[in-house]
């Protein structure tokens, strides 16, 4: 007898068979529609506790490769082999600074002594007042060690570093002079900058001087100014009179053209202004976090994993490099800014996050192997320039275990 037709020879024309047949078949099929629903959102929760061990498998394995602390590990070149740059460098702060994530998360001693000896390498750049990236060199490294270990050693590095910063700083502009040029242009900002202002704030509250406070409201309040378009997508360079701090030119440095959204820089903005919320509790800045997570999340241009193309605006969409990295910014800042914002945005913050580390946390993005021992794949860098275009890079990884880091912390406080 097939039970599914009925056809039984004392049940042909019973009237009930169809309609318990019916139920059966429509309960059968709720339980796999159910069964399906429930594997797919399974899916889309992140195991940071796996993720943690192969990312801690990973940056030991890039451990036994280096050779010594001269040169730090930034990203990989063209012929595969692995890019390393001097401590001068922007980048250099963030290899310790991951293993200090890697050591909070895990707890183990051999993270932390590497950590410890890593940030040390980076110790003469304290006195570096040619840069503007002295917030990733220190504070992501020399930062991390403190906030973890209150090492005495560190406070004095940290707070020399943030005085050697404010001396970009000119009250005659109002902001923090990135580059030491740009053209024909002598006073670039950045928008990259407003990432440097959580060092400053930290050292306002340690030294108890208030100009470092002062400074990062000014330079903040000056970008908000000059720096974003109605839209609320950001300039890359805003190329300032060194004299009276008037405008002279908006432009871009890495993005696709001046009036482009270059992905990483919109990360920037997020994450600097989740920043500024939480240490002035000016609401104007919580709402430009969320006009700029609002431009961001809702872009059209926006890929459906979404992991952005490197910029919003690139020729030949969908066909171009993604950036990663600005995912991973973008990730670690909405879940910071997920406990400012009323329940809706929250909660829309709280899934874009978890949805963007879902899939960085995939095969498509993570390495469990290979990859010169960075985390994450498809990351770019300077993409006119033909520089570090679809490759790991170094910050990507940082951002990404700080992301991961929030996201456990959030889902534990529930």
């Amino acid at each position: 007898m097939n039970y599914f037709t009925g056809q039984a020879p004392f049940l042909v024309n019973y009237p009930s068979i169809n309609y318990i047949r019916e139920i059966i078949m429509k309960n059968v099929l709720t339980c796999l529609l159910l069964s399906g629903f429930l594997s797919v959102n399974a899916q889309k929760k992140v195991n940071v506790d796996q993720q943690m061990k192969l990312a801690v498998q990973q940056y030991k394995g890039m451990l036994d490769t280096l050779k010594d602390t001269k040169l730090f590990p930034q990203s990989t070149k063209p012929d595969g082999t692995m890019k390393t740059m001097e401590s001068s460098w922007w980048c250099s702060g963030f290899f310790s600074g991951s293993l200090w994530y890697l050591n909070e998360y895990t707890k183990d001693k051999e993270l932390q002594q590497a950590a410890e000896k890593w940030t040390v390498a980076l110790e003469k750049e304290q006195y570096n007042t040619g840069t503007h990236d002295l917030g990733f060199m220190l504070y992501c490294s020399y930062g991390n060690g403190y906030r973890l270990t209150k090492n005495a050693a560190y406070k004095p590095i940290l707070l020399q570093g943030a005085a050697s910063l404010a001396t970009r700083f000119h009250p005659e502009v109002g902001l923090i002079k990135s580059w030491n040029s740009f053209g024909k242009y002598n006073y670039p900002v950045i928008i990259d900058n407003m990432m440097n202002l959580e060092y400053l704030f930290w050292a306002a509250k340690v030294s108890g001087n208030k100009k470092y406070y002062d400074l990062s409201v000014t330079h903040a309040d000056n970008t908000i100014k000059n720096h974003f378009r109605p839209d609320n997508s950001s300039y890359h360079v805003v190329l300032y009179d060194s004299s009276n701090g008037n405008v002279l030119a908006k432009k871009t440095a890495q993005g696709f053209t001046d009036e482009s959204a270059w992905a990483r820089g919109q990360a920037w903005g997020l994450y600097g202004y989740t920043v500024m919320y939480r240490e002035t509790k000016d609401k104007k800045y919580l709402k430009k976090a969320m006009d700029i997570a609002s431009f961001y999340m809702k872009h059209p241009n926006l890929p459906a994993d979404k992991i952005a193309y490197w910029d919003f605006n690139a020729k030949d969409i969908p066909n171009v490099a993604r950036d990663a990295s600005a995912s991973a910014i973008v990730a670690s800042a909405l879940l910071e800014l997920a406990k400012y914002a009323d329940k809706a945005n929250s909660k829309a913050y709280y899934k874009f996050a978890e949805d963007v580390l879902v899939s960085l946390s995939s095969p498509a993005y993570f390495a469990a192997t290979g990859n010169n021992h960075f985390i994450l794949k498809h990351s770019t860098g300077h993409f006119l320039a033909n520089s570090e275009v679809d490759t790991p890079i170094i910050y990507a990884d940082y951002y990404y275990i700080e992301a991961l880091l929030r996201y456990d912390r959030f889902n534990k406080k529930g």
